[in-house]
């Protein structure tokens, strides 16, 4: 399993995450999307997914980094911070399924295999760094 319970948890209550890609520049583009947890990958889709930058940057470079955090309303890490969340590292695969993930979104979706997990204040005070397969 790449996600432990907490960060899966965590990420199922989060309705919006950063997704950077890298633009033809080498630069890096950052952009609010929705996504879904779905076993062990994210994925993201959206009403014009295929015609935008962030799915060309993909195909042309799958290298992704995606954000997910906020702020608990009680402290949960040390010295009192409410800071948490996590990134995924890993690569982004662009691909077609059955059914749009929302309604109004087309079939086009991105799904992130992660490589990298760093998360903070989930799994308990502190951060948790690994590399998954």
């Amino acid at each position: 399993m790449v996600f432990t319970e907490a960060e899966r948890a965590y990420l199922t209550e989060q309705p919006l995450g950063r997704l950077a890609t890298l633009g033809p520049t080498g630069w890096p583009q950052v952009k609010p999307v929705a996504f879904w947890t779905r076993a062990d990958v994210i994925e993201i889709g959206g009403p014009g997914l295929s015609g935008g930058r962030m799915y060309r940057n993909v195909r042309a470079d799958p290298r992704i980094s995606f954000v997910v955090d906020d702020m608990a309303d009680h402290p949960v890490g040390p010295g009192g911070q409410t800071g948490r969340g996590i990134e995924i590292r890993g690569r982004g695969e662009l691909l077609t399924v059955e059914r749009p993930l929302l309604e109004g979104f087309t079939k086009d979706v991105l799904r992130i295999h992660p490589r990298r997990i760093v998360a903070w204040n989930i799994d308990g005070p502190g951060p948790n760094i690994r590399d998954v397969t």
